[in-house]
């Protein structure tokens, strides 16, 4: 009785709190331009930062000819193919780290590996508005979690001058933040990880195929040695438009990882197929002219949103929040954007803080400049008016 009362009175306030969330069905394969419950939409909503997502399926179906479907274990076991090799090795040599160990999905990565390195009376350092999965990560681990004011550098070092006890070090940040698009400052992260004799570990999921000239990620954009980045965590289902993720590092790193990281150790390894295709879309995203039309749409859009005034959250990034603040509001923006053929998602607590209900608007290199003018179009007639 106690759980039906628990779950029945959670999902009462999540409804009666304008918080409740479910999915959409797709009716078409993943792009700008998708079918969505039946009618067809602009997607400004994906994380299909380079519009890849609609484009392996070629070479997908040539691989899945040679590998057929599964992996038939974990990667210890005998589910670590050719093609995962092939790609890890490829990943490495692109992000400019001499090993890469390949995951099935960003979440598995980063709880695998903050939870492989903190021991009991460490002490893990994350950013405020960290990812989900790093945070849980940090719980799952033995280490002590702390959290510093969201890019604030100067609170950080303030926070580990004032726990110099015995204990390991580790910081953990997103490289660009998923609900706000802003970017941290990897490279004062690094020095400050290096005067604090800290583990810098960055999650650039947001970041690898984006920045950096031809996708490599943060540790090349912001030129930082390996040394100074020694822990970086990929994805391979944003803008390389696939699924699984990837850690980056030194040998002894790799090596550790694969001794005690569970998520990597415990679960079946992603398909030989997909990780073959993989290769393919890394392929693509080095020849650097998607980021180039990426780019200039998120400059078309900014300059279309400063001239329409819209209240847009500080980003230079595919990620472009617009400021709501109350939470029904922000659904009926999305629903009145959906209605005029805008996928635009509603983010609302607990995804982020209360009170900070925005639309988050992303961009892909995938979309036309009269889709991008046409969507400022709809969003400033809806914000003069009232719900």
């Amino acid at each position: 009785m106690i759980w039906q009362q628990r779950v029945t009175t959670a999902l009462q306030q999540r409804r009666q709190q304008h918080l409740w969330r479910q999915c959409a069905q797709l009716d078409s394969a993943q792009g700008a331009l998708v079918e969505r419950d039946g009618k067809r939409v602009i997607n400004f909503c994906a994380n299909d930062y380079l519009g890849l997502a609609s484009f392996g399926g070629a070479a997908l179906a040539r691989a899945a000819q040679q590998w057929q479907l599964g992996s038939g274990a974990s990667h210890l076991v005998c589910g670590h193919s050719r093609a995962h090799a092939e790609l890890e090795h490829a990943l490495a040599m692109h992000t400019g780290y001499p090993r890469a160990v390949l995951f099935s999905t960003g979440y598995m990565a980063n709880l695998g590996v903050i939870s492989a390195l903190a021991q009991r009376g460490d002490h893990i350092w994350q950013d405020k508005l960290n990812h989900a999965s790093l945070l849980d990560g940090a719980q799952l681990s033995r280490g002590r979690l702390h959290r510093y004011r969201h890019d604030d550098c100067e609170h950080l070092q303030q926070l580990l001058a004032d726990h110099n006890d015995a204990g390991a070090h580790l910081i953990v940040s997103d490289s660009i933040f998923s609900m706000d698009g802003d970017c941290a400052d990897v490279p004062r992260l690094a020095n400050i990880a290096q005067q604090h004799d800290a583990l810098l570990m960055i999650d650039d999921a947001h970041g690898f195929g984006t920045l950096g000239v031809h996708g490599e990620g943060a540790k090349i954009a912001f030129n930082l040695s390996s040394s100074e980045l020694p822990v970086y965590v990929g994805t391979l289902g944003k803008a390389l438009g696939g699924f699984g993720a990837f850690v980056a590092c030194d040998d002894a790193m790799a090596d550790y990882l694969v001794q005690f990281a569970r998520s990597y150790i415990y679960t079946t390894a992603l398909p030989p197929a997909l990780a073959d295709a993989m290769l393919s879309q890394l392929a693509r995203l080095q020849q650097g002219d998607l980021q180039t039309q990426l780019n200039a749409n998120i400059a078309l859009f900014q300059r279309l949103a400063a001239g329409a005034e819209l209240p847009l959250m500080p980003s230079q990034s595919a990620i472009q929040p617009l400021t709501v603040g109350d939470s029904e509001r922000a659904l009926w923006l999305s629903q009145q954007l959906l209605q005029q053929g805008f996928w635009v998602s509603a983010i609302r607590p607990p995804t982020v803080p209360a009170g900070s209900a925005r639309l988050r608007i992303t961009l892909s290199a995938a979309h036309q400049p009269e889709q991008i003018s046409a969507l400022v179009e709809s969003l400033c007639t809806l914000l003069e008016a009232q719900p």
